[in-house]
Formats: C-alpha cells, sequence, structure tokens
C-alpha cells in the first residue's frame, strides 16, 4: 500500500478551515458547484458513483437499488468530502440511514459522504458510536469501565463535560437476546445513552453526587432514586430544583445518584472535543499535539517490546512535561493512537491490526533510542492492552519531566500509516526522534610510502600489478576478479561474489582522473574503507548467516558514519534487502559505496558553491534523490 511522506515532527493542529481537498479533480465543494451552475447541471460524482460498486466491495446486492435525488475530520485532519444528492433507495424507500419524516434527507446524505470517505456503504458495516463521534467532532475518545473505574472518576466527567466533551454510556448484554432488554429500573440493556450533566445537590445536610442521563428515544427512564418523582426531590430547595432544570417530565432525560449510575451502567466513553470543534470562547480546552506517522516492513514496523530485537527500530515521539496540572504535582494527558483507512482497505483484505504504545523515561539524549536501552529499561506507562480497535487510548498522570513515547502494531513486519495525537491539560511539548540526517566520515588516509608498506600491502601490490597490466590500472572487470580473490580467502565471512555493478560502483567512487579505472593508490585507499566495512558487516550478521537484517542497518550505518532517518532507510530497504528483509555482503557493500559517494559529491558541491545560492537542497534531499537515481 502507499505510504505518503510528511516531513518529521509536530504539525500544526488543523482546523475546519483547512480542510484538505479530497475530489480527483483538485477541484473544492465551491468550485464544483460553481461549475455545474454555469453548465445548468445537476452535480454527479465519478469519485464514488451511484453503481453497485459504491455499495458493496464484497458481493452483489441482493436486491436492484434505484439511485434517486431528492426533491464532514478523519484521521485528524478535515476533509472536504463532496456528493451527489443521488441515494440509494428500494420501492421508493431509502434503504440505508434515514430520517421518520420520508422528506427529510439530510442524514441519507451525510451517511453517503462517510460511506464515499470509507470506500463504500459495506465499509461501515460494524462501526461503534465512539468512532462516529470522532469523525464526526475531530475529538478523541477514551473508554471506561465504571465497575474498574478511578477514584476520580466523577471528576473526570465532570471535567470533560465542562470541556464540552460527548459523553456516553451503556449497559452490556450477554447475548443477542439481551439487546433493548428493559431492566427493572427502567433502563436498556445495549442502548446508547448520552451523560447530558453532573452536579452536586444539598441532601439532608449534605452533599450528594448527581448525573444526568438521556435516552435518545426521548421517553422511557430511570425509576429508581433521583429519578423525576422520586422522593428524593421533595428535601431540596425549589430554586436547587431549578438550577439543576429538575423536571418531572417523560422526556429520556433523568437524574441518578452517581453512585447508582456507577452499579447500574457497564461502560462509559468520552470523547474529548479538540480545540477546533470548540466554540471560541469556549473554556477549558485540552492542549492538542499531532503526529503522522507509519510502520513500514523492514524498517519501522518494529513490533511490540517481546520483540526486543525489531521493536527499537519503531517510530519515537519525545514528550516533555512542563507543567503540573493546577494545584497538583503530576501532568494528566490522554494519548490515542489511530490506524488509518483501514476500513476504506477492507476490500482489499486488509483488517484491523492489533496496536498500542509504551512510554519510556528519556535518557535526555535528543536521538533515536537504540536496541540496548529497551534491552535495560522498563516503561514508566502503557496502553492498557495491545487490541485490535480503530483506535487505542489511555489516560495518564506522570510527574512533569522528559519521556519517549514508542507506538507500534503487536506483531513486527505489520505495515499502516497512523495518527498519534497527544491531550494535554497543560502545554506539553514533542519532538520526533527521526534524527538528523548527517555525515560523519574519516579523512581518506595517506598511501604508505615506498619501502614502507606492510606484507598484506606488498602482496596486494603483486596481485594489482599482475592483473592491471603496464597501465597499472583496472577496469571494473579487473577488479572484480581481484576483491572476489582476495574477499574469499576470508573465512569468518560467508561470501557470495561482488558483482560486476558493485565495482562499477566502487570505481564511481574512487576514480578521481574520470577514466573508468582505478589506479593503485585509489584502490588502496578503497580497501581501507572496504576492510571497515567488511567488519562492520561482520558485527551486525548476528548469526553468521551471510547476512543482516534490515532492521539493523540504521545501526550498521550510523557505525560507518551515516546517521539516516526513517524515509532514507526505507528507500535504502526497498532497494538493497530481499523479501525476507535481509541484505548479504553484496547489497551492503552497494549501499554504502552509493551513500558514500552521493555525501562526498554533496560536500564537494557545497564548498565550491559556498558563496552562490545554486545549491539549494539539504544532505536529506541530495541523498533522496541519489538513491532514487
Amino acid at each position: 500500500m502507499p505510504y505518503l511522506y510528511r516531513a518529521p515532527g509536530p504539525q500544526k493542529h488543523p482546523v475546519p478551515e483547512d480542510s484538505r481537498i479530497t475530489h480527483s479533480s483538485g477541484q473544492s465543494f465551491e468550485q464544483l458547484r460553481q461549475a455545474c451552475v454555469q453548465k445548468g447541471v445537476l452535480f454527479e460524482d465519478a469519485d464514488f458513483p451511484a453503481n453497485n460498486s459504491s455499495l458493496f466491495y464484497s458481493e452483489r446486492p441482493q436486491i436492484p437499488f434505484v439511485w434517486k435525488r431528492p426533491g464532514f475530520w478523519q484521521h485528524s485532519e478535515w476533509l472536504d468530502v463532496v456528493v451527489d444528492d443521488r441515494l440509494p433507495t428500494f420501492k421508493d424507500r431509502l434503504v440505508f440511514l434515514h430520517s421518520a419524516d420520508h422528506r427529510e434527507f439530510w442524514s441519507a446524505l451525510l451517511e453517503k459522504a462517510y460511506a464515499k470517505l470509507n470506500g463504500s456503504y459495506e465499509a461501515l458495516k460494524g462501526g461503534s458510536t465512539i468512532e462516529a463521534m470522532e469523525d464526526f467532532t475531530g475529538g478523541v475518545a477514551e473508554t471506561f469501565a465504571t465497575k474498574e473505574a478511578p477514584e476520580n472518576f466523577y471528576e473526570i466527567l465532570e471535567k470533560a463535560l465542562k470541556r464540552g466533551s460527548l459523553v456516553g454510556c451503556s449497559i452490556d448484554i450477554r447475548n443477542s437476546a439481551e439487546s433493548e432488554a428493559r431492566t427493572p429500573f427502567g433502563l436498556i440493556k445495549g442502548h446508547a445513552y448520552s451523560v447530558t450533566g453532573i452536579d452536586q445537590v444539598n441532601f439532608r445536610g449534605r452533599k450528594t453526587e448527581l448525573i444526568r442521563v438521556r435516552n435518545p428515544w426521548g421517553q422511557v427512564e430511570w425509576n429508581g432514586s433521583w429519578s423525576d418523582s422520586s422522593s428524593e426531590w421533595r428535601s431540596v430547595d425549589p430554586a436547587e430544583q431549578q438550577r439543576l432544570c429538575h423536571t418531572a417530565l417523560d422526556d429520556g432525560e433523568f437524574w441518578m445518584a452517581f453512585r447508582d449510575f456507577k452499579t447500574h451502567f457497564d461502560k462509559v466513553e468520552i470523547c474529548n472535543l479538540t480545540p477546533d470543534a470548540l466554540e471560541e470562547n469556549a473554556l477549558h480546552k485540552w492542549e492538542v499535539t499531532v503526529h503522522q506517522g507509519s510502520w513500514v516492513r523492514g524498517s519501522t514496523a518494529g513490533g511490540c517490546r517481546n520483540f526486543l530485537d525489531t521493536f527499537w527500530t519503531n517510530p519515537q515521539i519525545k514528550l516533555s512535561l512542563t507543567e503540573k496540572d493546577e494545584g497538583q504535582e503530576d501532568c494528566t494527558f490522554l494519548i490515542a493512537l489511530m490506524q488509518k483507512d483501514r476500513r476504506k482497505l477492507k476490500r482489499f483484505g486488509a483488517d484491523m491490526l492489533t496496536i498500542g504504545y509504551a512510554i519510556y523515561q528519556s535518557p535526555g539524549r535528543d536521538e533515536h533510542l537504540n536496541k540496548d536501552f529497551f534491552r535495560y529499561h522498563a516503561s514508566q506507562a502503557r496502553s492498557k492492552t495491545f487490541i485490535n480497535l480503530r483506535e487505542v487510548s489511555d489516560r495518564f498522570k506522570l510527574p512533569p519531566g522528559e519521556y519517549v513515547l514508542i507506538p507500534s502494531t503487536f506483531e513486527p513486519h505489520q505495515e499502516a500509516d497512523f495518527c498519534l495525537r497527544i491531550f494535554s491539560e497543560k502545554k506539553a511539548i514533542t519532538q520526533d526522534m527521526d534524527g538528523d540526517v548527517a555525515i560523519d566520515l574519516p579523512e581518506p588516509p595517506k598511501p604508505t610510502p615506498a619501502g614502507q608498506e606492510t606484507e598484506e600491502e606488498l602482496q596486494f601490490r603483486d596481485l594489482f600489478e599482475q592483473v592491471a597490466g603496464e597501465d597499472m590500472e583496472v577496469t571494473a572487470e579487473e577488479l572484480e576478479y581481484v576483491l572476489n580473490a582476495v574477499l574469499q580467502k576470508k573465512k569468518d565471512l560467508q561470501f557470495k561474489k561482488l558483482s560486476l555493478m558493485s565495482c562499477k560502483n566502487i570505481i564511481s567512487l574512487m576514480d578521481t582522473s574520470g577514466n573508468g579505472k582505478l589506479e593503485f593508490r585509489e584502490f588502496t585507499v578503497f580497501w581501507d574503507k572496504l576492510k571497515k566495512w567488511t567488519n562492520l558487516f561482520l558485527q551486525f550478521d548476528a548469526d553468521k548467516s551471510g547476512t543482516m537484517s534490515s532492521y539493523e542497518l540504521r545501526m550498521a550505518l550510523k557505525a560507518a558514519g551515516f546517521q539516516l532517518n526513517h524515509h532514507l532507510l526505507q528507500l535504502i530497504v526497498l532497494r538493497y534487502a530481499d523479501e525476507g528483509l535481509q541484505l548479504d555482503f553484496d547489497d551492503f557493500l552497494n549501499c554504502l559505496v552509493r551513500l558514500d559517494n552521493a555525501s562526498r559529491v554533496f560536500q564537494a558541491l557545497s564548498t565550491t558553491n559556498e558563496d552562490k545560492e545554486f545549491i539549494c537542497l539539504n544532505i536529506n534531499e541530495f541523498i533522496n534523490l541519489t538513491m532514487n537515481i
């Protein structure tokens, strides 16, 4: 699947006015509308046509649909979704979402836009209330089991409602027969209720915690303590009743004691709205930071901590908590990890991956943490579980300090794009630990003066003279013979012959005269590089199989003087690793020769044009360009 490269680091939190155009024409809603007005035609959406492909991806319709005309946030960005007004019907009735009033179509049109965004109506199958709440508000969800809720659960709900968060609650069912079943207390099992208020009331000389709940049916209410007509209200001052908007109407909305709420309801879902989803004058807003990333097989899809050898290769985000909560010693924050586009990819066989994250105390270095760090350090916090949901979110309280957040799939080698959002009560600072692209290569050694050569150097000179002939220069074919003859004598190197292409790349790197050949001085400089690179390959060929895992490539290249970011590593893995994500010595050598060549050319161009504006690419862009050639 395609992955969109994004610049590293936190991004500005988007607002609806920044919505990205999704129509293939590149036109916004207003532009498309204006074009239809000028032509005098009704809009027909070629991106989401009125045919069976937009209804189902895995089956044929069971009934003949007739499309008739009646007479929109995803993954932390707002999207401008344009649809026409043709809706699927059967016998003149809407097939999917519809209002009680058959002349009302806004809900069906909204559903069509949502279906288009996910690829088809079938892709919406098996959704959840909280997922829809997120997609229509840009909020972030967290779920609480009331029987296991934290001690400050009342305060959590109170803060959420003050922020304008959407709060829902429900009673679990054990089987389908219990769905919509009524309890003796007037509550409906498996039903989506909303929480509309939370407050305290003076009752017989002490404060009693209450919570207000609404049944969307507009009827059928709780009949226990503090219900509309219960005796408890007789002991409450009329002014207090008015402040709480208490009425004895069968309108679906009712108060109940908070302790009863925790006893009778099983689950509470909170959709915390982002600042852009609140009114401008709303108070108590969350601070929000967004990171977009990808798990890519072979480079950044490291799996969970159970897989130590690859876990460290996952994306890493540094989180700095600098301000304590009001009147508290800790910092409260919420982390939400969402896997992107899985509904849209259903038609291609993609399922929800099992995802989660871990939080570690930062050692204070602004660099990608390696395997040894995770070998010897335990996490400070983590998601409650790794689970195959679209989004995993949890609330944490940690002391001020610096932390490193690792989002991952449970199994390694699983690919997906993800969106990571961090909601904090106070300003939090985040930084992508992808690492800057940096090159640190030693100056090539000066050739050994005649008469001071070692026994090894003398043997190489003799072999070189035999192959090179009178001109004392070797071609790519002759270099292939020399290197293979020498390397095959190394007993500790599981070795396949170097290819002719590798030798041509070596000459391209070392040939200073431009004649396509190597003289002995150039060959000896390269030989010093080759010895170092060979030792690195042996060091990172952990199982002595003659191949190196692509996940070890980051550390091997860094040891060779090349610090690369995720994007460049992904390009290298795609180019040089095999299907098993392994690189043999020839692949590794080719990669290093190409990187060495690119860095030296860049350095030469930068030096030559030091006082000019000719060089406009940085080292990251330059290597990116050369690795794609």
